[in-house]
Order: C-alpha cells, then sequence, then structure tokens
C-alpha cells in the first residue's frame, strides 16, 4: 500500500446551504465517491470545532472574513461551522463514508485553528497523520475536498514539505477564492512541490 486518498473536509457547512459554503462543494461528491476505488487507501478529514472557537467571528464579536492576530499569526475570522456534533459538522450525506480508513478531526483545540491535515495553524503542533502514513508504508497522495485555497491547500504544502509525493486534483476540489486565496494557494502548492492537475 503506497497511495492514498486524502480527502479533504467534505462536510455539510462547507456545501451550499452550509454556514460557510463552498460553490458547488457538492458537486464534487460523485468523483470523490468514483475515485476512492483505485486507492489503496482512503483517508477523510474533518473540520471539528467547539461551539466558541478562536477563529469564529462570533468570539471575537467581528465581522465574517475580517482578519484578527492569534498567537502563532494571522488568522481569518470565519462564520460559525462544522461545531462538534452538528448537522454541519457532519460528512456530505452521499459521500461514501464507510470507504475512509481512517478519519483525521482537526479545529478540535478551542485556541489554535487547524486548517491542514497535518499540522494545527501554528505549524508544529501535529495531528498524527504523518505517523499514520508512515506506519502503512504510505508515500503518495491524491488530495481532493474543501476548499481549495484553504484546507486544500495548507495540506497538500505541508505534506509535500514532509517529502510525500502529492497531486491535487483540482477537478474534485472547490474554492472559497477569498481576495486572491485561490491563484496564491496554486502557486504556493507549486512551489512546495506538488502537481496540480
Amino acid at each position: 500500500m503506497t497511495h492514498a486518498l486524502l480527502v479533504i473536509d467534505v462536510q455539510n457547512d462547507f456545501c451550499p446551504g452550509g454556514a460557510l459554503a463552498v460553490t458547488g462543494g457538492d458537486q464534487i461528491v460523485a468523483g470523490i465517491n468514483a475515485k476512492m476505488a483505485t486507492f489503496d487507501a482512503v483517508i477523510l478529514t474533518q473540520d471539528w470545532h467547539p461551539a466558541g472557537h478562536s477563529s469564529f467571528a462570533s468570539t471575537h464579536d467581528a465581522a465574517p472574513m475580517s482578519m484578527t492576530e492569534m498567537p502563532y499569526g494571522p488568522q481569518v475570522l470565519w462564520p460559525d461551522h462544522c461545531i462538534q456534533g452538528s448537522l454541519g459538522a457532519q460528512f456530505h450525506a452521499d459521500l461514501t463514508v464507510d470507504r475512509a480508513d481512517l478519519i483525521v478531526r482537526k479545529g478540535y483545540n478551542p485556541a489554535i485553528d487547524s486548517y491542514s491535515a497535518f499540522f494545527e495553524n501554528d505549524k508544529t503542533t501535529p495531528t498524527g497523520l504523518e505517523g499514520y502514513l508512515r506506519t502503512r508504508g504510505i508515500d503518495t497522495l491524491t488530495l481532493v475536498g474543501l476548499a481549495t485555497d484553504f484546507c486544500v491547500n495548507y495540506s497538500a504544502v505541508d505534506a509535500a514539505k514532509l517529502g510525500f509525493n502529492v497531486t491535487v486534483d483540482l477537478a474534485l476540489c472547490r474554492a472559497i477564492d477569498f481576495d486572491g486565496s485561490l491563484e496564491a494557494a496554486k502557486a504556493g502548492m507549486r512551489d512546495a512541490g506538488a502537481t496540480l492537475v
């Protein structure tokens, strides 16, 4: 087993009608399901915030999508989303969750956000995914999911920096594209060594 499909945050709150909806976020689900059968392993990530998380605009009485400074650096303040146990935090109903070997939950520390499947936003606190992949002998990853310019981007960059062979399947991703973030993310992923297809 060397090649894993890493499915990032295909959750209700990131799909149309959700609290932080990504345009067309639900359109990639069937394609992701079809792709799962061709991989040695399938890993899902799930944004999993406690209520009142420090990355929520409501926690700071601030406008959603505004910026603040956290001890670990700049942080976008998001609408409340993917709150633990909520309908919004659940995977999209059509996603083939049973095919997953592993589900990695992230963002559950109330003091720090976590875009990447590998590290919290301090860029040092690991999720444990790297160790899981290495002990299973997985060295190649294909990333799909939501959103291209945030959690997919951060996960791809970290995976490449950790030495994994990384491909991002852009046809099975959708972006927020906030203030030029999509083009910046594509450039950053390429610079880190990820292949975009």
